[in-house]
């Protein structure tokens, strides 16, 4: 199996493209058979809630719903800050499929000895 890959994601969809920049390299890593990891932390938290991850964020681009699928298809799971998500006074019950609240010492566990990390 390929190495694994950490996308950290700290913008929410006050910045769409960026946000479609992570999913698609999350995507691209999870679709080749890495496991891989997205680690939510400010704004993104609010991305790993049902119904968050909307809309194009361009011309051409693809939908972000489409995107959340796809990485999660492929087997990609999300963690999600604790301290960010409860700040924001978030329900732990509306977390998508494969997302977990977690914080650094679980993302550290998951690394392991090691993985390529992309932060946006």
């Amino acid at each position: 199996m390929s190495g694994k890959a950490v996308i950290s994601l700290t913008t929410g969809l006050e910045d769409p493209e960026r946000v479609t920049v992570a999913f698609l390299v999350a995507v691209g890593a999870a679709e080749e058979g890495r496991p891989t990891l997205m680690f939510l932390t400010k704004e993104a938290v609010r991305l790993a809630l049902h119904g968050v991850a909307t809309g194009v964020a361009c011309n051409g681009c693809p939908p972000l719903p489409d995107l959340v699928q796809r990485y999660q298809n492929a087997g990609g799971t999300f963690l999600v800050c604790p301290i960010c998500f409860t700040a924001k006074g978030l329900d732990e019950t509306q977390l998508i499929k494969s997302a977990e609240i977690g914080g650094t010492v679980p993302m550290w566990r998951w690394i392991g000895d090691g993985a390529t990390t992309f932060s946006y």
